[in-house]
């Protein structure tokens, strides 16, 4: 598409209307305004029919995935492809989506003398985690006398991945794998004599009756003690619930609008994974709401933890209820290994909660449960806080107590099962569940 530029629009306003008026004055004016408009019509025409052809054979190439962060400085780069040789000046613009912002409309660009390609990047600064599709390019180009602009839209292939920004969780995380008061790397003590079966060895006088192979010691007519050795690769899982639960608001700061409790989920999903790589052992990921919706099976690498990250981005909260009975089933029948089952939900439903309670009978005896939940506004012991100066503000802190107590109990009834159950803040809320996993494998619960 060919479109008058400013230029033309000024030339007309200067040329036509004053040899308009002296073409009124006689017939030699009048040969002369024909003579003067004629002359820039006739360069106006020339110019579109130059301007024609400046885009062929020109083409934007853009990265087919471009991988950011929420909330962090990003940039794309583009390649664009000049098939006929020729310096000439590109505008370019791009089909941002709405949760993408750039400081730049437009860009422009030179392509040199004889040269193929022209690489440039577009700065940008992603607000929301997910996938963005860029499915076109808007290109524009001067005319050769600047009357026109050729305008062109030519369709792309691109898309946008924006995952939880962990900067930020990652600095918290620092210090709890630092080794304190020494230099170096050090190897983390371990409580306990292990699990894991290695080998069978003559009795020792010391051992422990629990210790002796009963049937090994018939046989041989002597007695002979199991060794059992540390372990050292584990399976951690973390169960993520993207049910109504997680759409609720959570605040972040007091700049920062609140946001979804499934972003903050997804945050310290990610963070306990890069813990569970740096121990050595394996992550997986389950994700459910009314049903199990995604599953991976753990393993560790580089490519794993992307695989995982690749499997959260574009999770979203879904309009419905947890179904604890159909994740139970679900690990029962696929983890036959014990493992460390890490929840992350919302039991301040008392029906949900009596229906977690019911269900985690199926799996807690095989694997190690540990249930985290986000500690909603206003959900804390009665003192606790001295910013009361109304009444209503007495009456919102009793019912928070209530609830609080209500968890308490929750707590209580779970901890008889075997499944530990933590109320964790905001702030703190990757920071604890890694704190978590560590005091585990230093215990060596599993």
């Amino acid at each position: 598409m060919i479109v008058p530029r400013n230029q033309l629009l000024i030339w007309t306003a200067l040329i036509a209307p004053p040899f308009a008026l002296l073409g009124a004055t006689g017939s030699a004016g009048a040969a002369l305004a024909v003579v003067a408009v004629g002359a820039l019509g006739v360069a106006a025409i020339a110019d579109a029919v130059r301007t024609r052809h400046r885009l062929d054979g020109v083409s934007v190439v853009l990265p087919p995935i471009a991988r950011m962060s929420k909330d962090r400085d990003a940039k794309i780069d583009l390649q664009v492809r000049n098939a006929h040789p020729g310096s000439r000046r590109l505008r370019i613009g791009l089909a941002w989506p709405a949760d993408i912002g750039s400081p730049h409309e437009t860009m422009e660009v030179m392509l040199p003398e004889n040269a193929a390609a022209a690489h440039f990047s577009w700065p940008c600064r992603p607000r929301q985690r997910g996938s963005y599709p860029l499915n076109a390019v808007y290109l524009e180009v001067d005319s050769p006398l600047g009357f026109w602009s050729l305008r062109r839209t030519l369709p792309a292939r691109g898309e946008i991945r924006v995952y939880p920004n962990l900067i930020e969780e990652r600095r918290k995380l620092s210090a709890l794998f630092l080794n304190r008061g020494a230099y170096g790397t050090h190897a983390q003590r371990h409580v306990g004599k292990g699990h894991e079966f290695e080998k069978l060895r003559e009795y020792v006088a010391g051992d422990g009756y629990d210790d002796i192979h009963w049937k090994t010691t018939a046989k041989r007519g002597r007695p002979v003690t199991k060794v059992f050795q540390v372990e050292r690769t584990q399976e951690v899982y973390v169960a993520i619930d993207i049910s109504r639960l997680s759409a609720r608001p959570v605040p972040r700061g007091e700049d920062a609008p609140p946001a979804p409790a499934l972003e903050q989920y997804l945050t310290a999903a990610l963070a306990l994974g890069l813990a569970a790589e740096q121990q050595g052992d394996l992550f997986g990921l389950l994700v459910f709401g009314d049903k199990v919706g995604k599953f991976v099976r753990a393993r560790n690498g580089a490519a794993h933890y992307n695989a995982c990250r690749d499997s959260l981005y574009t999770l979203q909260p879904q309009l419905v209820s947890p179904d604890f009975d159909e994740v139970c089933t679900f690990i029962r029948l696929r983890m036959r290994r014990r493992t460390l089952l890490v929840f992350i939900t919302a039991l301040d439903n008392p029906e949900l909660a009596a229906g977690f309670v019911k269900n985690v009978d199926l799996i807690r005896r095989q694997h190690l449960v540990l249930v985290n939940m986000l500690q909603p506004p206003g959900v804390a012991p009665l003192f606790s806080s001295d910013d009361v100066a109304a009444a209503d503000d007495l009456y919102q802190r009793l019912g928070g107590h209530l609830a609080w107590q209500e968890l308490r109990e929750l707590e209580k009834v779970l901890q008889r099962r075997g499944v530990h159950f933590s109320l964790l803040k905001n702030e703190r809320f990757s920071a604890d569940l890694v704190s978590q996993y560590l005091r585990v494998k230093q215990r060596q619960l599993l």
